[in-house]
């Protein structure tokens, strides 16, 4: 057994170095949204919905393609302390704003368009509970969402094809006290030397990765390191889905 099996970096919740957080994806928890997830990484939970709108943006009307689009927002005690409400302050923060076009970027990566119709998705990803790994978290569980709205779609006989081309997920992954850990939480995201963020399909291919150095420089060995722990993860993943989905 590998040594990323044994050893441990001081984490509160005792797992070892490459392995996820609970993992639950709860199917079907908003009755009238086509398709709905509950995400439960640990202690994060976000609620995720897909609701069909049989209209596109102007600048596809009348294409007969469709479009996939992705809204992220946190409810105000999510975190330790309240957050007011963006509505409230009437501006959408930059942090938001980037994280719902990774969303969005992410699913609409697996969507055949022509398949889809002339009509549009939008997947809300609402953060109930903050601990970590929250964008990630709206990949997976959003992608379930989506999934089962194009299955409500088949059973209305309203598209023909499935139009998903792939499952697709998304995990954390960094360098906490010298060592390469899979799926961060808060208290080890606050303290991780290197942060990674990967987005991946489950032909194997990467639709994105984000990987910044918040304490020191990392080097080409640790990015493979890491890469090879997001995947083991993310495989894991795409099991969580494929059950969740087919409970539901």
């Amino acid at each position: 057994m590998s040594n990323s099996r044994i050893k441990k970096v001081g984490r509160g919740d005792e797992r070892l170095l490459d392995q996820l957080r609970g993992v639950r994806i709860t199917p079907n928890v908003v009755e009238w949204a086509e398709g709905s997830a509950l995400v439960e990484f640990g202690k994060t939970r976000v609620l995720c919905t897909a609701s069909v709108d049989e209209k596109v943006p102007p600048y596809r009307a009348g294409k007969g393609i469709g479009w996939v689009t992705a809204e992220y927002s946190m409810l105000p005690r999510a975190t330790h302390s309240r957050t007011p409400r963006e509505a409230a302050v009437g501006k959408v923060s930059g942090r938001t704003q980037e994280i719902q076009r990774l969303i969005g970027r992410s699913l609409r990566g697996i969507v055949n368009f022509v398949s889809l119709g002339e009509r549009q998705i939008i997947v809300d990803c609402d953060v109930l509970q903050a601990d970590g790994g929250t964008r990630t978290a709206s990949i997976t569980g959003g992608y379930v969402a989506l999934a089962l709205a194009c299955k409500w779609l088949q059973k209305k006989g309203l598209i023909d094809t499935f139009p998903l081309t792939n499952a697709i997920a998304a995990v954390s992954v960094g360098i906490v006290q010298g060592q390469h850990v899979l799926d961060l939480n808060y208290s080890e995201d606050s303290a991780a030397a290197v942060d990674f963020n990967v987005v991946m399909l489950d032909s194997g291919e990467f639709v994105e990765v984000q990987g910044t150095a918040e304490g020191s420089p990392f080097s080409r060995n640790d990015i493979d390191a890491m890469l090879s722990l997001a995947e083991k993860g993310i495989r894991e993943l795409f099991e969580i889905q494929k059950q969740a989905i087919s409970e539901a």
